[in-house]
């Protein structure tokens, strides 16, 4: 019996689902990292969508995965390579090997492996394991779909729907591998399917059966393990995704600021489940459209903002292009908006469903005129909350557009998300017209700090009008004099300027690190990964990973001008080291870019990292 099993603790492990893009992936690794974030292990995955809208079943460009790692203690990304794979089909086995360690374990469907599904994963072979190059004793060959014909015989169901639970059984069967509870499962999709039971009792039925399969079965491949949490705050968590704890974020600061939220959105890959997220929240004031085009969306936010609304818009790739002439509005009306710019391979269409992060250089300067605008980049899937509060926080306060920028990977990834206090998070306070300027108040009067007051239409004595054409300082009446318009733009340029962001905090060997990696944004986990691997070995290493980029924080020169080496690693052809050179004098650091579409692996950071440090 299975508790009889000598049950091996692991401090982590990584887990690899595949198939078809309809065979259910990624609801079988959601439900098994909702399952290891309940019982409170640290979680780190990558959904791997393929790029076609609808490859051909069985084909090798249509294979889809998702990755998690587990862990007991802090992890930093979804791992490079995994110790268990479920392969739902030859196409799958042949693509996905790449992504497994050699003595990982191997799960797979033989009722997915016959001559028709070989020749489409251009297998040469009928003895695809040898031909693979794979240790037989590593494999988990089962009829996975014939037992879940067998398990569901007696339902009354279709043949189709019947074969869409068999992703179920290899849940079941990792579930048991990790020694999971089961109830967690059974109660996510309990609520998943609440409207359809029989439906989520069948899929129960069917995670029970892979559970009982690797139960009775015993196979010498497996072993049964369990991760214990080490590092765990008490508190309600969930499995959150990017893009869900990015609309959380919007959620929680309109509530905060006292407005109500609107989103205009277009949809597009892979932004486009924020605008879902969002739409399901009316009872708590959240306004969605989606709307004809990326423009619509941008200018619909900038009405919205002067209608007095904390007004966000979303989008991915090309759509910021679309946005810019919007955007550019809302810079010289002052109004404060939010742009979610989720980034994913281009050009133009690009790698829809791959993340880069390409569009720094224009979220920074790709509009008309000079159009400063504050610009952030959340860290991982669980910053995406904080980030996109701090964006609105910022947007808000100092009346101005901001572009929060994330990006397929951790947007479609996911982590354990401790449900944060409301109460405990900080004031949000936008400049609105005091009172006592009724009467001498015009459109562009600012306070202290440089920051427009924001006029609610409504306000009686407190009506304006705003434009596109260039406002006199004064009257706010539309104005060609030269004089003004130099004035107007070194305004709106010191304002943002102006903006207060933390220091520029340094991780690992801070005082006298040999190397200091630099990087923004998503690529915090496997920089960070890389670095601690580099100081188990010996090496004295530092981490600077911006979340800030402008304005940059006070401390950048003298952070990067400290250490003896530095390299500035991301996922483009070196768009913020080329930034960086252009705000710090005399700033040369070494360089490590990549643009697949894939994150960063941290082995070939390590090895990089480790050349440099012996020059």
């Amino acid at each position: 019996m299975a508790e009889q099993l000598d049950i091996q603790e692991l401090e982590q492990v990584v887990v690899r689902f595949s198939g078809d893009s309809g065979d259910g992936m990624q609801l079988a690794g959601n439900i098994f990292s909702t399952v290891s974030a309940t019982v409170g292990n640290s979680i780190s995955t990558f959904p791997d969508y393929p790029a076609d809208i609808r490859a051909p079943q069985g084909s090798l460009t249509g294979v889809s995965g998702f990755q998690v790692h587990i862990g007991a203690g802090k992890v930093y990304t979804p791992g490079d390579l995994c110790d268990v794979l479920v392969a739902m089909n030859a196409a799958a086995f042949k693509t996905q090997l790449r992504y497994a360690k050699p003595n990982a374990t191997i799960i797979i469907d033989t009722d997915s492996f016959g001559k028709k599904d070989l020749e489409k994963a251009e297998f040469k072979t009928d003895d695809y394991i040898a031909e693979m190059g794979v240790d037989p004793d590593r494999v988990i060959a089962c009829p996975l779909t014939t037992m879940v014909k067998d398990a569901l015989a007696d339902t009354g169901m279709d043949m189709k729907a019947i074969l869409k639970c068999r992703n179920m059984f290899a849940l079941g069967l990792v579930c048991w591998l990790f020694s999971r509870d089961l109830d967690v499962a059974f109660n996510f999709l309990r609520e998943k399917f609440a409207k359809k039971p029989a439906i989520a009792e069948a899929n129960i039925k069917v995670i029970q059966a892979g559970y009982d399969y690797g139960h009775n079965t015993h196979s010498s491949a497996m072993n049964v393990y369990r991760i214990e949490s080490k590092v765990k705050e008490p508190g309600r968590y969930m499995d959150i995704t990017g893009n869900k704890a990015t609309a959380y974020g919007f959620i929680a600061a309109a509530e905060k600021a006292g407005l109500q939220l609107y989103l205009g959105s277009y949809p597009i890959t892979p932004a486009t489940d924020v605008l879902h997220e969002l739409s399901k929240h009316k009872s708590l004031g959240v306004k969605t459209v989606q709307c004809e085009d990326e423009i619509s969306g941008a200018a619909s936010a900038v009405g919205a903002s002067f209608a007095g609304a904390l007004a966000v818009t979303s989008t991915s790739g090309p759509g910021i292009c679309l946005k810019s002439e919007a955007m550019n509005l809302a810079v010289i009306m002052e109004l404060p908006i939010v742009v979610l710019d989720v980034q994913r391979g281009g050009p133009a269409t690009g790698l829809p469903t791959k993340s880069e992060q390409t569009d720094l250089l224009q979220v920074l300067f790709g509009r008309n005129g000079e159009s400063p605008m504050p610009v952030m980049a959340a860290l991982s899937p669980t910053d995406c909350f904080a980030a996109a509060y701090e964006a609105s926080k910022m947007a808000l306060e100092h009346m101005t557009p901001v572009v929060l920028l994330t990006d397929a990977f951790i947007a479609n990834g996911s982590g354990a998300f401790k449900l944060p206090d409301l109460n405990k998070m900080p004031a949000i306070n936008p400049p609105y017209v005091p009172e006592e300027l009724r009467g001498t108040w015009t459109p562009y009067m600012r306070a202290e700090n440089g920051t427009r007051y924001w006029a609610v239409p409504g306000r009686e004595g407190f009506e304006h009008i705003l434009g596109g054409l260039e406002k006199d300082n004064k009257t706010g009446a539309i104005s060609t004099n030269p004089e003004n318009h130099d004035l107007m733009t070194r305004l709106r340029a010191e304002k943002v300027a102006k903006i207060a962001v933390p220091d520029l905090e340094v991780e690992g060997d801070a005082d006298d690190a040999d190397l200091l990696i630099v990087g923004f944004g998503s690529t915090y986990g496997h920089l960070h990964a890389a670095m601690d691997e580099l100081r188990a070995s010996g090496h004295k290493v530092a981490l600077a990973q911006f979340r800030y980029l402008n304005p940059l924080p006070a401390n950048t020169a003298e952070v990067l001008k400290r250490y003896p080496k530095v390299v500035v690693a991301e996922q483009n052809m070196g768009q913020l080291a080329a930034y960086l050179r252009m705000k710090v004098d005399n700033f040369v650091p070494a360089q490590f870019n990549q643009v697949k579409g894939q994150p960063f692996v941290v082995s070939e950071l390590t090895a990089y990292f480790t050349q440099l440090l012996q020059k």
